[in-house]
C-alpha cells in the first residue's frame, strides 16, 4: 500500500483489509493473485507517468503474483474522460493499432517480460452487443456519472458531455470481469472506474469485487498538470538517457517532492531527509534535481548511461559546451533546413518544424535559422531546441 492515494483514509483502510483477506484466500486456494493495469494506446510513447503503476505491478510480480499488462485496444477508441474537461477525439482502429505496436517492449523496461501476460481488451469487448451494453448499463445511474468532478465541471459550464464518454467506465469495468481480476492498479484519476465501476460489475455478475490499488498522479514538466501527451508535458521513457535527463532538469522545483516519491527507488526516510535539507537551505534545488534526474535515468538506462547523461547536461547547459558524442548527418546538395529536421527525426511533422523555426529554436553553429526553406552549408553543428544536436557534413 506504500505510495497509494485514495483521497480518504476510509477507502484506503478498506482496500488494505480486503487485500490482506484476498492474499490469504488465494494462498488457501494455492494460486497467485490475478493483478492487472490497463494502458490505452492514445499515443505511440509510454511516458514516466505510466511507470508509476508499472512499478506497482512489478512489486506484485516480485511477490509471485500473476500480472497482466492490458493494452486498451478498445477503450482507446472511446478515450478515458476521467482527467479531461472536454471530450477526447475518437481514434480509428488503425491509429490505435499503430500506437500500440511498441507498448509491450517499452513496458519491459519496468516489468519482467517472462512474468508478464500481454492482453488486448478487444478480445472480449469486441464481442459485446447492444443487449450486453444495456445489461451492463442497468447497474449504474446517470447521477453517478454526472457527480464525477470532470463531468460536473463541464455540466456547470454548459459544455457538452457525449453519451459515448459514459461507456468508458463500463468497458473498463468489464475488463475486470473478463479477466476475473483480484487486484486492479490505477492512478487516482481512475478511482471511479476501479472502485465503483469495476467492483460493481464484478459483484453484479457473480464475482468477488476486486481490490483497487490507487497510486498518485505524476505532474508533467510544467509541474502542475498531470503528465499527458495531449498537454505536451511528457517525459517519454524511450527517448534516450540525455533527452530524459534534460527534460527532468526542466521540471519546476515545486514538483520535486512528487518526483522523488513516485519515480525514484528512494525510501521515505531518505526523501524526508532531502526535503528537510531543502527547507533549511543547506541543499540547493538544482543539486537535488540533478540527483533525481540521474536516479530516474539510471532506472531505465543503467547507472553508467545516467552518469554520462549528467556529464553531457553539465557540459552543454552549465558550461555551454557542445557534447562530443553527437550523431552525424550527410546533407544532399540543395537540401533545406526543414527537410533535414524531418529526415533526421528532429521534428515529427512539418508543423512542428515550422514552429521550431518561428521560435528561433534551430541554430547552426550558434546562429538561428529563421526559415525552413533556407539551405544549409556543411560542415557545422545543427542544434534543435536545447538538447538535440547533429553534426552536419556533405554527402
Amino acid at each position: 500500500m506504500q505510495g497509494t492515494e485514495y483521497g480518504d483514509d476510509t477507502t484506503r483502510n478498506a482496500m488494505a483489509v480486503e487485500l490482506r483477506e484476498r492474499l490469504l484466500s488465494a494462498e488457501k486456494e494455492g494460486r497467485p493473485l490475478r493483478v492487472y493495469c490497463g494502458y490505452d494506446p492514445t499515443s505511440t510513447d509510454l511516458h514516466l507517468g505510466h511507470t508509476i503503476t508499472m512499478r506497482k505491478l512489478r512489486q506484485f510480480q516480485e511477490s509471485g503474483h500473476e500480472v497482466t499488462f492490458l493494452i486498451g485496444s478498445y477503450t482507446a477508441l472511446v478515450g478515458d474522460p476521467s482527467d479531461k474537461n472536454k471530450a477526447r477525439p475518437v481514434l480509428t482502429p488503425e491509429q490505435v493499432a499503430e500506437n500500440a505496436r511498441t507498448y509491450a517492449d517499452q513496458a519491459f523496461r519496468i516489468l519482467d517480460p517472462e512474468k508478464t501476460v500481454i492482453r488486448y481488451n478487444g478480445e472480449w469487448l469486441s464481442g459485446l452487443n447492444l443487449l450486453d451494453l444495456i445489461r451492463l448499463g442497468q447497474n449504474f445511474t446517470v447521477q453517478q456519472f454526472l457527480a464525477r468532478e470532470n463531468f460536473a465541471v463541464r455540466l456547470e459550464k454548459g459544455e457538452p458531455i457525449f453519451l459515448h464518454e459514459t461507456f468508458y467506465a463500463l468497458m473498463q469495468g468489464y475488463d475486470a470481469v473478463a479477466m476475473h481480476t483480484d487486484v486492479q492498479v490505477g492512478g487516482s484519476d481512475q478511482l471511479f472506474n476501479i472502485i465503483v465501476a469495476g467492483r460493481k460489475l464484478q459483484e453484479a455478475l457473480g464475482q468477488k469485487p476486486l481490490v483497487g490499488i490507487i497510486t498518485g498522479i505524476l505532474p508533467g514538466t510544467d509541474g502542475i498538470q498531470r503528465m499527458s501527451k495531449s498537454v505536451g508535458n511528457v517525459i517519454p521513457i524511450n527517448s534516450g538517457p540525455a533527452d530524459m535527463f534534460g527534460k527532468l532538469m526542466s521540471v519546476p522545483d515545486v514538483a520535486l517532492g512528487k518526483y522523488m516519491r513516485l519515480t525514484t527507488r528512494w525510501l521515505p526516510p531518505k526523501i524526508e531527509e532531502i526535503e528537510n535539507e531543502l527547507n533549511a537551505g543547506s541543499l540547493h534545488p538544482r543539486d537535488v534535481k540533478m540527483q533525481v534526474a540521474e536516479e530516474i535515468v539510471g532506472i531505465f538506462y543503467g547507472d553508467a548511461q545516467a552518469s554520462r547523461a549528467r556529464q553531457t547536461f553539465v557540459k552543454t547547459f552549465q558550461q555551454r559546451e557542445v557534447p562530443e558524442d553527437i550523431p552525424e548527418y550527410s546533407i544532399k546538395p540543395g537540401q533545406s533546413a526543414l527537410e533535414i529536421l524531418l529526415d533526421a527525426g528532429l521534428a515529427s511533422s512539418r508543423s512542428e518544424a515550422r514552429r521550431l523555426f518561428d521560435q528561433k529554436g534551430v541554430r547552426l553553429d550558434g546562429t538561428a535559422i529563421e526559415r525552413g526553406d533556407q539551405t544549409v552549408t556543411p560542415p557545422g553543428i545543427l542544434q534543435v531546441g536545447k538538447r538535440k544536436f547533429l553534426r552536419l557534413r556533405l554527402k
